[in-house]
């Protein structure tokens, strides 16, 4: 089984949630690669990207 940080990578989308860059550095403390995104993203890119999971961080109004 690898280890290589890239085998497991997840996408966040960042519809503006003050908790985002923490949550991004939790996943990152857990030895997974994450990257940040905008959420108009495209899905082209998401299929390129080929993350494991989707993290959707919501906007400063949510709960």
């Amino acid at each position: 089984m690898s280890s290589h940080i890239h085998d497991h990578r997840i996408l966040i989308l960042d519809f503006g949630s003050q908790y985002t860059q923490l949550i991004a550095r939790r996943v990152r403390e857990a030895g997974v690669y994450c990257e940040l995104r905008n959420p108009d993203i495209s899905e082209a890119e998401i299929r390129e990207f080929a993350p494991k999971g989707i993290i959707l961080s919501g906007g400063p109004d949510s709960t």
